[in-house]
């Protein structure tokens, strides 16, 4: 530690790293000290020289004598004063809550602003932007935001501010942090640097009205929005793009201390973007982060699609790259999924890789999974397609029909939603889990019994899981298409090969073609849509099998009849209930 003055306040500056290595200066908010980022600067001082300081009467630090003394001008002042003494030209700021307006007031001032090479937002635009939202946002969200920022009326009230940082609530920072308590934070100052911070408040807010100019000229700014931060609405953030040319928006599913609740994320967020700023190449997350609207819906986003070779999967692998998607063509068929990745290359000037896997087998598809995330990355949307049929009377099925149909249609979406999903949820910037099931998956059928049960358990699976994952931000869809013309019945396992031709027939009559499928594939991510029916027979069929399971029994076992004969003697009544 070392101590810097700036004005007649000390400040408390902690060092670690190398020396020689690019300076991240890391700026704590309110009521924090240094010590809330001891996990990122833990993660990030072998690769920059990590940079802290407590501001003006907060942890170590002292506090000026005037009150009055925590206006911008003080705190840029400290800024700049300790950005000479680490004896740094420049430097990669982090801020957090008031650190992070301190930063955006920071980009503000030209005198200043020349120290930076970039800014890192962790919490919120600075006053000088939000002023310009409350003034020319949208009504509602105005409003909405007036909600949420009720804190900063109740800090300017004399007298009950301080009561309750003596009484209540340093016990209720400590409960709300989304992270256990631990040495360092909450600090043992806790009570006493809320009690100062008020000031903050009441020194700088009166800026929201002064109308100074809320563009930020030239510094990179990455703005990671904390998607359960109770504090800032996301209208609010949406709207720092107006003013900050060149930013990086991204999300990480937590709360208001990311910081705590999530240091691997924050700290890799971090380090991207600081290495990208000192001339890296950008990473794929803030490729995605900075193609948002300018290079398709789906425009940097990476797509893991198994069964991609063919029908409902190729279809969709073609529909995400024309929307500029990179996607990843899985297939058990190498040759079929080389095919298919050239052919996005050659017809849409896409972006795909092909690779082999066999759905069924958990270790190749834990092969396939790590190999996919340390070459390309965390996928953002993963599309668990792969799927097989057998064809029959259940008494028809061997145990190995059995087998395989569960295997590849069930254990295969296990697979892919198990691993690519604890990913996604790992790196906390969400994603989507799409999980193609079938009319099946809800209409009974007396010549399908593995292949529906299978698909039922699909949907079963994906119900589960959109709860189960919501927290994290990561979408779960399940997609149950009625009959579309691919070639699954030409693939499919017959225990009557007399079965296979009026399949063939049919499919092939009905005529819905597979690129219909894709693009409600690609709504239902937009639109993070639970379970989605497709074409008539599947919204007829999902409709009336939440109205009348029974009817649904009676068309199966018509259908039964219809398609063999040789199932129509059994006479046994419906079932009643």
């Amino acid at each position: 530690m070392r101590w810097v003055e700036s004005g007649d306040v000390r400040l408390a500056v902690f060092e670690e790293g190398d020396p020689g290595k690019p300076v991240v200066l890391l700026l704590h908010g309110y009521p924090d000290t240094h010590r809330v980022w001891d996990e990122v600067a833990a993660l990030l001082r072998d690769r920059f020289r990590v940079v802290r300081y407590d501001v003006r009467g907060a942890g170590r630090s002292t506090a000026p004598r005037d009150r009055r003394d925590y206006g911008f001008d003080r705190l840029i002042a400290d800024l700049g004063a300790v950005i000479e003494a680490v004896g740094a030209p420049r430097v990669h700021l982090v801020g957090h809550d008031w650190g992070s307006l301190q930063g955006w007031e920071a980009l503000g001032r030209a005198g200043i602003r020349d120290r930076l090479t970039s800014f890192t937002s962790l919490g919120g635009p600075g006053l000088r932007q939000a002023a310009d939202f409350t003034r020319h946002g949208r009504r509602r969200d105005v409003a909405v935001q007036r909600l949420k920022s009720w804190y900063i009326g109740a800090f300017q009230i004399p007298v009950l501010p301080e009561l309750a940082w003596r009484t209540v609530l340093p016990g209720i920072v400590s409960r709300a942090l989304g992270a256990p308590p631990r040495p360092g934070h909450p600090a043992d100052t806790l009570s006493r640097d809320g009690l100062n911070g008020l000031w903050l408040y009441r020194r700088n807010m009166p800026l929201g009205g002064s109308g100074l100019d809320p563009r930020v000229p030239g510094v990179p700014v990455q703005l990671v929005e904390a998607t359960h931060d109770p504090y800032v609405t996301p209208a609010l953030l949406a709207a720092v793009g107006r003013w900050a040319p060149r930013l990086w928006h991204r999300r990480i599913t937590t709360g208001h201390w990311a910081h705590r609740s999530r240091p691997e994320a924050v700290a890799g967020m971090i380090a991207e973007f600081v290495e990208h700023a000192e001339g890296a190449p950008a990473s794929r997350g803030l490729r995605r982060a900075g193609a948002a609207g300018a290079a398709g819906a789906f425009g940097g986003k990476l797509v893991v699609i198994t069964g991609a070779g063919s029908g409902i999967g190729l279809a969709t692998a073609r529909a995400f790259a024309a929307h500029g998607a990179e996607v990843v063509c899985a297939d058990i068929d190498l040759d079929a999924a080389k095919r298919a990745a050239d052919a996005i290359g050659a017809d849409l000037g896409g972006t795909a890789y092909a690779a082999q896997v066999d759905v069924a087998k958990s270790d190749q598809m834990e092969d396939f999974s790590r190999n996919i995330i340390s070459e390309y990355g965390v996928p953002d949307i993963v599309v668990n397609n792969a799927g097989i049929a057998v064809a029959g009377p259940f008494l028809d099925h061997t145990v190995e029909d059995w087998r395989r149909t569960i295997d590849v249609n069930l254990w295969g979406v296990v697979h892919g939603c198990r691993l690519f999903g604890a990913a996604m949820a790992e790196r906390g910037e969400g994603g989507h889990i799409v999980n193609v099931a079938s009319l099946a998956a809800f209409a009974p059928s007396i010549v399908l019994p593995a292949y529906s049960t299978s698909k039922a358990a699909v949907k079963m699976l994906s119900d589960c899981l959109r709860a189960e994952l919501a927290g994290q931000g990561i979408g779960v869809t399940v997609i149950c298409p009625g009959f579309v013309s691919t070639g699954i019945a030409g693939n499919a396992t017959y225990t009557d090969d007399g079965l296979r031709q009026g399949a063939v027939q049919g499919l092939a009559r009905r005529g819905y073609p597979p690129e219909r499928v894709a693009a409600h594939i690609l709504r239902a991510v937009h639109r993070n849509q639970a379970v989605v029916p497709v074409n008539l027979e599947g919204k007829v069929g999902y409709a009336l099998s939440r109205i009348s399971p029974r009817a649904m029994r009676g068309l199966a076992r018509l259908s039964g009849a219809v398609r063999n004969p040789k199932l129509a003697g059994n006479d046994r009544p419906y079932e009643r209930r």
